[in-house]
């Protein structure tokens, strides 16, 4: 690796630890500064929620929530920041803990809800879990998401696919196509789609969802297994390995079929262009079942739903949760009721059929849900062996080395000139200051919650 970029990269590091260690010291004393014996604070009956469900869909099952709260005489305050995948809700999150203005509940995925938890911030949710049975139909991995040092500190919402793609049934029976399974379908699709004059795919250049693309590339060359040392041990020799290689050259095989129409545009805009006809596939979240809904297209009828070529069987995974900030437990009976209502079959359901994803329970029935969710409850039901967490959306690892990747990725992605060797080694020297770094870094002590 060259000096400058090695430099650059440790650089970027730093910047991105320091905030954290700035924060951690803050975020200690706030939650300290209560006597040990202080009064109970008043009960509060409103909850304010930050979260980042913001497309037309999103904003019905977020409004879905709150009605359900409000049977409940919890009055939910919206706080929507927009922004793909979370990216900006993230930012402004911490600004607020910092500013000791943190919101009564927040969507937090990923490991990132054990990062929180390690600083003592959340509020623990044991007695919900225990007196609602939570372990007899969670999922496994949900279960172990929303654990922490032995404690349930987050609410779970629902799952989504990762590697769904969306073909339209009528343009695909005009041409006698079908969805494709492997690589190779999946290039003789393109190839038909391109001489009948349709774009192959919708698919923006933004940095988020060029990673995705990737993420799901990964996982067809190499299945979960490769799949979680490359993404979730950032292993040094994965990110050497052919099989990254391999998924690399095929991004770049990608960016050649839709050059001529790449701009950075939301997600939202590639469902557009995808619900008006302007593309013949589109490889997203199952979310995108949802925000179709608002063009009026229908699965099974104007659309189908099958796994990324190459990962027909496994599950790429993110999960929503909300997690709850105890602060001075003045809304903890509010939270309490909150966590409860969430893991109910009916609201389950009923916001997962406006979300897109599937319940996080293994009750479910599957009889109930469209062939997209069905395909998805189904086989992440099969268990970890399919499973692999998304690293865009992040269910694979911390958020600073999340942003490194994605952008290397990206990076990658603009440059028609930088080799794919040269790729594979710049993820190789991230992975090593990855590595170096949870080692060197101290835990945070568990603070007294005081309850």
């Amino acid at each position: 690796m060259r000096a400058s970029t090695r430099s650059a990269a440790r650089l970027c590091f730093e910047r991105l630890r320091s905030s954290l260690r700035a924060a951690l010291p803050v975020v200690l004393a706030a939650a300290a500064s209560l006597p040990a014996h202080a009064a109970p604070a008043p009960q509060s009956n409103s909850l304010q929620v930050l979260h980042w469900w913001t497309s037309a869909s999103e904003r019905k099952a977020a409004d879905l929530l709150a009605a359900r709260l409000a049977d409940e005489r919890i009055e939910w305050l919206d706080a929507a920041i927009p922004g793909g995948a979370g990216l900006g809700a993230g930012k402004v999150l911490k600004g607020r803990v910092l500013a000791g203005d943190a919101p009564e509940a927040t969507q937090i995925i990923g490991p990132s809800i054990a990062e929180w938890a390690d600083m003592g911030l959340l509020l623990e949710l044991d007695n919900v879990a225990a007196a609602g049975n939570w372990h007899s139909f969670l999922f496994p991995t949900i279960q172990a998401l929303i654990a922490h040092r032995k404690h349930i500190v987050a609410a779970p919402l629902g799952i989504h696919r990762v590697n769904t793609l969306y073909y339209h049934r009528a343009l695909f029976a005009r041409l006698k196509l079908a969805p494709p399974q492997t690589w190779n379908d999946f290039v003789a699709v393109v190839q038909k789609l391109r001489a009948a004059g349709v774009e192959p795919l919708a698919q923006s250049s933004q940095a988020w969802q060029v990673a995705a693309l990737f993420e799901n590339l990964v996982l067809a060359e190499s299945g979960p297994a490769f799949y979680r040392e490359l993404f979730v041990d950032r292993n040094p020799a994965a990110a050497a390995d052919r099989r990254t290689a391999e998924a690399l050259q095929r991004l770049r095989t990608v960016k050649g079929w839709i050059a001529g129409q790449l701009d950075e545009r939301p997600w939202t805009d590639m469902v557009a262009r995808f619900a008006r006809g302007q593309a013949g596939m589109l490889i997203m979240g199952d979310w995108a079942t949802a925000e179709l809904a608002e063009y009026h297209q229908l699965p099974d009828q104007d659309f189908g739903c099958a796994a990324a070529p190459g990962t027909g069987q496994y599950h790429l995974y993110s999960v929503d949760t909300l997690a709850m900030f105890a602060g001075d437990y003045s809304h903890m009976a509010a939270q309490e009721k909150m966590a409860r209502l969430l893991v109910t079959p009916a609201l389950q359901a009923d916001f997962n059929a406006l979300k897109g994803g599937v319940p996080v329970r293994r009750d479910a029935d599957p009889a109930l849900m469209d062939s997209c969710a069905r395909a998805s409850w189904t086989t992440f039901a099969q268990g970890a062996a399919v499973q692999a967490p998304s690293l865009v959306h992040r269910m694979a690892g911390d958020e600073a080395s999340r942003d490194a990747i994605i952008a290397e990725i990206h990076r990658f992605f603009s440059d028609d000139r930088a080799p794919v060797a040269e790729a594979q080694r710049r993820l190789a020297a991230l992975f090593r200051l990855f590595n170096l770094r949870n080692q060197k870094a101290p835990r945070a002590q568990d603070p007294d919650r005081r309850r």
